[in-house]
């Protein structure tokens, strides 16, 4: 537990700021309104029922519990890897720790709303990115860094 102590606190921390964020969008911002902060990025609260891209979003509410037990069991396994991992694989566990709370801060809004918060907005255009959150930043930091530890000469 000790070598993996601060990592978690860092998970804790991006839980804290990814559900802050959430908040602030629930209380100030109508769903399906957005506020235009430019040209490229506005903030945009949806409520997204499904995963990535709003992939099973369209379903009859059986997703929820689906995706809520596919975040809960990879949670759990990223727990058991970083115990696993030696302590001098800081870029690793730093990765795991990031992907954690990126899988937890959704896990939270599925559990307790049913649907998860997206608010991050980019748009070009008439190109518009689906609409996502801290935590799905989070995941994809994540993943990003996992796969650089791994293609990093030892």
């Amino acid at each position: 537990m000790t070598k993996t102590k601060h990592y978690f606190f860092l998970s804790l921390l991006l839980v804290l700021l990814d559900q802050i964020t959430k908040l602030l969008i629930y209380g100030y911002i109508k769903p399906n309104n957005s506020i235009v902060i430019n040209d490229f990025f506005s903030l945009t609260h949806v409520h997204n029922y499904g995963a990535a891209f709003s992939f099973l979003a369209d379903q009859s509410g059986w997703q929820r519990y689906f995706l809520s037990g596919i975040s809960l069991l990879a949670s759990i396994a990223i727990i058991i890897w970083m115990y696993r991992i030696e302590a001098s694989h800081v870029l690793k566990l730093s990765a795991l720790s990031i992907l954690l709370a990126g899988a937890v801060g959704n896990l939270i809004d599925r559990f307790f709303l049913g649907f998860v918060i997206d608010f991050i907005d980019l748009h070009y255009q008439t190109f518009y990115w689906p609409v996502f959150n801290v935590a799905d930043i989070l995941i994809a930091v994540g993943v990003a860094l996992l796969l650089f530890d791994d293609f990093k000469k030892p």
